[in-house]
């Protein structure tokens, strides 16, 4: 039976950060049960869709999903155990804001089945904390995470570096104060992420007119290379570029569904999925704003406002793109199945003496010199 995963799309925020372009939304909580009851309708369509299939995770993302009631989360989660066949390892997860984290948030949350929490730290330090618009201080981050630990099985900590404020860069000292607080409270999986500058936020727009919001690329590297020294040294293992976990069962198993090119349902505003069927590869995005999302719905029994079927070049391009992400890497024969053509051989070779890369019979992957660049890495390989 082939798996699949299932994403669940919260668009709703309790406030907009400055540097996110996610499809999101200020919160209305009165627009909970309606937007509820159209997810479960959609979900029930794509197991139409799907077929019988291995289900190995359910995510909630957002937007802010720690916002929905307990309740709420249950019955979906219910239902996706209905619709598909749970895998014994199931993987169900939430991201969390620190301010929605209380001791009775998390025993309702764990009675309702999540079993993995992702709290966004982002930092711990509190004037870093308001420069990237977030709505709870250090103390509040470290106390989440503190009684996060206490009840759920699977706990990780998002961290944001590469910031400027008000014209100074962060430093790696700041940053090494940052990795040792999270190290110190015990969690099992990190995500560090660099901060990006998306075009369309009030970051992107204060950057246009000469405010500088991030690092250059030589500091970015040198904070990059510091945050994997500290959190090998602790004894975590990078096995994405921006993910790191100190046991192989602290691993996200959803994001490895992405990453690995496997099949999943996206469900929710401006939620994507992928699905294969026969051979043929479908690429699908929910319509964006809840209430079109909900009217979707109504008239066609699904959210879904875009299905495109991904050409094998296109495949086998998501397929190199993500795959180079994880440690695993990518298969040389897999990709040429997909893309119907081969990577050029020279271009290949280039980068593996330069030692960007490595191959090792049929498998192809990022050397650590060689994720430092991946994305352009990535590109070139796909120019040829």
């Amino acid at each position: 039976m082939d798996k699949i995963g299932l994403y669940v799309h919260w668009p709703y925020c309790s406030r907009i950060c400055p540097y996110c372009d996610f499809n999101i939304y200020k919160n209305k909580s009165e627009n909970e049960e309606a937007l509820i009851e159209a997810i479960l309708v959609d979900m029930r369509y794509w197991r139409e869709q799907s077929g019988a299939r291995e289900l190995v995770s359910i995510h909630f993302g957002g937007g802010t999903p720690s916002l929905l009631s307990a309740k709420n989360l249950k019955r979906i989660i219910s239902l996706a155990q209905e619709l598909w066949t749970a895998t014994t390892d199931l993987e169900i997860g939430m991201e969390a804001n620190p301010n929605n984290v209380s001791v009775e948030n998390l025993l309702e949350w764990r009675g309702a089945g999540i079993e993995r929490v992702s709290i966004g730290v982002q930092s711990f330090h509190s004037d870093v904390l308001k420069f990237l618009g977030r709505d709870h201080d250090g103390q509040q981050a470290r106390g989440a995470i503190e009684e996060a630990v206490k009840i759920m099985p699977r706990v990780s900590a998002d961290l944001i570096y590469g910031w400027t404020l008000d014209g100074t860069r962060q430093s790696c000292a700041n940053w090494q104060e940052d990795l040792d607080a999270v190290l110190a409270l015990g969690v099992t999986h990190i995500s560090a992420y660099q901060l990006t500058i998306e075009k369309d936020t009030a970051f992107g727009y204060a950057t246009r007119r000469g405010i500088e919001k991030a690092v250059d690329n030589d500091l970015s590297a040198d904070l990059y290379e510091l945050g994997l020294d500290v959190l090998t040294k602790a004894g975590f293992t990078q096995y994405e570029v921006s993910n790191f976990a100190r046991t192989d069962a602290a691993r996200s198993r959803h994001n490895r569904v992405y990453w690995q090119g496997l099949d999943y349902i996206g469900v929710g505003p401006g939620a994507h999925g992928r699905l294969t069927n026969d051979g043929v590869r479908t690429a699908t995005i929910c319509a964006l704003k809840p209430d079109t999302y909900r009217e979707h719905v109504a008239e066609h029994g699904h959210g879904m406002d875009v299905c495109d079927v991904l050409s094998g070049e296109d495949w086998g391009q998501e397929y190199l793109l993500m795959g180079l992400r994880i440690t695993e890497g990518i298969s040389l024969a897999r990709y040429q199945e997909l893309s119907g053509t081969q990577l050029n051989a020279d271009t290949l070779n280039t980068y593996i003496d330069a030692g960007l890369l490595q191959l090792e019979n049929d498998t192809l992957r990022a050397t650590p010199s060689g994720r430092l660049v991946l994305d352009r890495l990535s590109h070139e390989l796909l120019l040829g």
